[in-house]
């Protein structure tokens, strides 16, 4: 479909979409028959089934380790976060190959297929009698391990690829869905946050109940089913036809810069190279102060032959600035990384504390461990459904701005948020393990840490996927999701590291560890003050390198506009 898209030429009407992209069979959008969100709702649906199906596996995956695998706490906790680390990390793969060769529908359909391939595996490994833990155990190890890391590579295709094909269905030059488009990030989290509690009550109960392998089944009819249905929406959606590496002409700019290091940046930006509007089918981007150095790709050198005009000698003033876009997430990314670290203690250390409390909630239910993770998605889609129809019409009449706040500014609320979660995690399990009779204090004692932690993630994680995916060029936001997600997967690489290195200093001379085979015996409290310190240092370096900032700048008007590139007055919007 989107590899075989071309772009035709259509009168410039209110009724077509001229954003770059183009419908099934390659025309410029009919902006009332695709797009928005009547084609966001097929694209919503399939992210809903892989929430489900990604942490009904998630949030079960400590217990199955040491449970049925029979591994160590430490070693369990440490194959947990290699595993998150590889399923965020994968996604910068992915997203590189949707938006430079495949196209992100595409994309989406071979991850989906990949994922459903290692839901198979797993079902298979859980229910053939010869393959079960109790006939091989290192057998039915093996499969389980090819069966969550395809998992982990299907995810890598489907999470950037899906969620920027989502957004691309809303046309930002066009009022009315700029506006919606600011709202979907918020209600694809609520869908999300929907399949994640869902995962964590039925799909965790039928594996507690009913068994991992009919858990597995389940999870792969409703991928299945939901794959089907985003296929049936081909026909409503905007596409985006690939151009190639997107990385290809950030480094042409770069490359420029360096090899015209010597000359003078003249006074006047209006004299760096820019194409006409009315030239390109993209939004082109306005001159910015920052990384002046790079400016220099887009100085014309007069007299200098057609190498002069070159790519890689010569940049436009847009690609300058979006290179520097690019470089400017560096630090961001960086600062972001301790609330990644934050996050993966709900999936593992949170959830093991929950499984040796007293989860008995009234005389004939017991409450699995894994299920208790709802709390935080709970407090998730509370904090997005207050945010978006509370919190931001306020803060618009307040402040004047589409926006409300701005985006890393709800990016550090969270991140506060978050520190606040591992203190409070600290205080309960300290109490815990003070408590006369650990294994009798109640389940509830985790609430607050959970809900701050869905509170959390309702301001970070959403900001963060609405800074990666609007920040960065048009042309890579598949890309953009991945790096988004790579805060996660990094974090939780650190988290492991974090963990290896507390365990040896902990256990020098002879003293007891802080991660213990036994909860009981372990220091799990020092290990969430450790974080939190981390977290709080680290808020204070993210809020030097937030307010130092310079959001992208568009140029106003629609591709097409005869307007002069260097008359035109631009304003940053956070």
């Amino acid at each position: 479909m989107e590899k075989s898209l071309r772009v035709g030429v259509m009168e410039d009407r209110g009724d077509w979409v001229h954003d770059s992209s183009v419908d099934h069979r390659g025309r410029p959008p009919s902006r009332g028959a695709t797009g928005s969100w009547k084609a966001a709702m097929f694209i919503i649906l399939i992210e809903f089934s892989e929430r489900l199906s990604y942490f009904g596996i998630a949030t079960s995956l400590m217990l199955y380790l040491t449970k049925v695998l029979q591994e160590e706490m430490k070693v369990a906790a440490e194959n947990v976060n290699y595993w998150m680390s590889v399923t965020t990390l994968m996604p910068l793969l992915g997203g590189f190959l949707a938006d430079g060769y495949l196209g992100r529908f595409y994309t989406v359909v071979f991850s989906t297929a990949v994922y459903l391939l290692g839901l198979m595996v797993l079902a298979t490994a859980q229910l053939a009698p010869r393959l079960k833990p109790d006939y091989s155990l290192r057998l039915h190890e093996v499969l389980f391990f090819v069966g969550i890391y395809l998992v982990s590579v299907g995810t890598g295709g489907h999470k950037p690829a899906l969620e920027s094909f989502g957004a691309d269905q809303f046309d930002e030059s066009h009022a009315a869905e700029r506006v919606q488009k600011m709202s979907f990030f918020n209600w694809w989290n609520c869908a999300l946050c929907s399949g994640v509690l869902l995962g964590v009550t039925v799909i965790v109960y039928a594996q507690d109940r009913i068994g991992w392998g009919a858990a597995s089944v389940m999870l792969a009819a409703v991928m299945a089913a939901s794959l089907v249905v985003f296929l049936a929406g081909w026909r409503f959606y905007r596409y985006r036809v690939p151009e190639g590496s997107p990385l290809t002409p950030l480094l042409q700019a770069v490359v420029a810069a360096v090899r015209k290091r010597h000359l003078v940046l003249p006074a006047d930006a209006g004299e760096l190279y820019e194409v006409k509007p009315q030239n390109v089918k993209k939004r082109l981007l306005c001159h910015t102060h920052q990384l002046r150095f790079l400016d220099k790709a887009a100085i014309v050198e007069r007299g200098g032959g057609g190498d002069a005009a070159g790519p890689w000698r010569l940049a436009t003033v847009t690609r300058v600035e979006e290179t520097k876009l690019v470089l400017a997430m560096v630090p961001i990314w960086v600062a972001t990384l301790p609330f990644g670290m934050a996050a993966a203690q709900v999936s593992t250390f949170f959830i093991k504390q929950g499984s040796v409390m007293d989860r008995r909630m009234g005389p004939h239910f017991v409450l699995p461990p894994a299920s208790i993770f709802a709390l935080s998605a709970v407090g998730m889609i509370a904090t997005v459904a207050v945010y978006d129809k509370v919190l931001v019409p306020y803060l618009r009449r307040a402040t004047g701005g589409e926006r409300g706040i701005s985006i890393l500014r709800r990016v550090g609320i969270g991140m506060a948020f978050a520190i606040v979660a591992l203190a409070v995690a600290a205080v309960v399990e300290r109490r815990r393990l003070q408590s006369p009779a650990p294994a009798s204090m109640s389940v509830l004692w985790l609430v607050p840490q959970f809900l701050l932690m869905g509170v959390g993630d309702g301001f970070a994680l959403v900001g963060l996927q609405e800074y990666f995916y609007d920040q960065v060029p048009d042309n890579m936001r598949s890309l953009g999701i991945g790096l988004y997600l790579s805060v996660i997967g990094a974090g939780s690489f650190l988290s492991s590291l974090v963990i290896t290195a507390a365990d040896r200093a902990s256990s020098r001379g002879g003293r007891a560890s802080w991660f213990a085979k036994d909860l009981n015996h372990s220091r799990i409290d020092l290990f969430y003050w450790l974080l939190a310190c981390i977290g709080a240092v680290n808020l204070a370096f993210y809020a030097v390198v937030a307010t130092r900032y310079s959001y992208k700048t568009v140029r106003p008007g629609k591709v097409g506009d005869d307007k002069s590139a260097g008359d035109i007055e631009c304003a940053a919007a956070a």
